[in-house]
């Protein structure tokens, strides 16, 4: 009998494929402890989860575990060293979610340009005189620097050209005529390029021990009318740098899904300002998405245990196949 752990609520449909296999037993942790993570992860055969944080040292006692399989892309609460030490495959939901956060993105690009907080705020006050202030602003023609042009980034630009945007992307990963046959301008220096744009975006990776991408240098670049806008992690942001951005006014707005903490503390800066839009890291939790990436978490899970790798879905396929040659 194998061992499937669940680390986080995930939709039926995906847990409908385990049942539906005689020889797997589920452990469904809706709401899990570390403590229960650490026991949970030992005696597994398999893992899929959520946000849940799995500690290194659970991962080195799981001597049945041959796979984790993320609810989502993101893998910063995955100990991947230890897996690739290990050889276990690390599979994300690669397409599942690109969607729903490039959406998410644009909610808050244009929540903050047409001033969405204030106005229905305003409307609810019987404050009709706030429409003469002439505050919000059109999206169209706009520079909007992109850091990251993977799946969600790319997303992203293709609903901002749609919209007139002037779309720019830093990312040394992708090859230039990638972005350059998607419509978009290559940057290489991305300390120049934080000063040309209108809206910052943010849509890459980030490991726990990495510092900042944006940080109180960066922000100092931005000019003081820019949108931020980070719907990725939230390790990439300064936070403290970025209230003072916020506060004196070097910095529009700024438009946030993920934080350092999360959820962050009641009385937490960042809550307090009004020119801010947030939202719980909700971006890829619509129906959609999230029924996409129970079902995609769960069958790539079924997928290793059966003997397949997709190179595809597998973050680390080259790290274990290099070990594996090496063995």
């Amino acid at each position: 009998m194998l061992r499937i752990a669940i680390l986080g609520r995930i939709r039926e449909e995906g847990l409908a494929l385990l049942r539906a296999r005689p020889n797997i037993a589920i452990e469904l942790l809706e709401d899990p402890s570390p403590e229960a993570v650490s026991r949970a992860v030992t005696a597994a055969d398999a893992v899929v989860v959520r946000t849940a944080r799995i500690p290194p040292e659970a991962v080195e006692r799981a001597s049945r575990l041959r796979v984790i399989s993320r609810h989502g892309v993101g893998y910063d609460n995955v100990p991947l060293e230890v897996l690739n030490r290990r050889r276990i495959p690390l599979a994300i939901t690669a397409s599942a979610n690109r969607i729903s956060v490039a959406e998410h993105a644009f909610f808050l690009m244009l929540a903050l340009a047409k001033r969405g907080r204030e106005h229905d705020r305003a409307v609810r006050a019987g404050n009709w005189g706030l429409r003469e202030r002439f505050a919000a602003i059109e999206l169209w023609g706009k520079r909007l620097l992109l850091l990251g042009f993977g799946r969600i980034g790319s997303e992203v630009a293709r609903r901002a050209i749609a919209f007139g945007m002037k779309v720019a992307a830093y990312d040394p990963w992708r090859p230039v005529d990638e972005l350059v046959a998607a419509g978009v301008e290559p940057v290489a220096d991305l300390a120049s390029a934080l000063g040309e744009a209108d809206i910052v975006s943010l849509h890459m990776p980030h490991t726990p021990d990495a510092p900042p991408v944006i940080g109180a240098r960066e922000l100092a670049r931005m000019r003081p009318s820019a949108f931020l806008v980070n719907t990725a992690r939230g390790g990439l942001v300064d936070e403290a740098a970025l209230v003072d951005a916020l506060r004196s006014g070097r910095l529009a707005g700024a438009g946030l899904d993920v934080f350092a903490e999360e959820p962050p503390p009641p009385d937490h800066p960042l809550l307090a300002l009004e020119n801010v839009v947030l939202s719980p890291h909700a971006a890829g939790s619509t129906r959609e998405a999230t029924l996409r990436m129970a079902t995609e978490s769960v069958r790539n899970v079924l997928d290793v245990l059966d003997g397949r790798l997709d190179p595809a879905v597998i973050v680390n396929y080259r790290e274990i196949a290099a070990a594996g040659e090496e063995a």
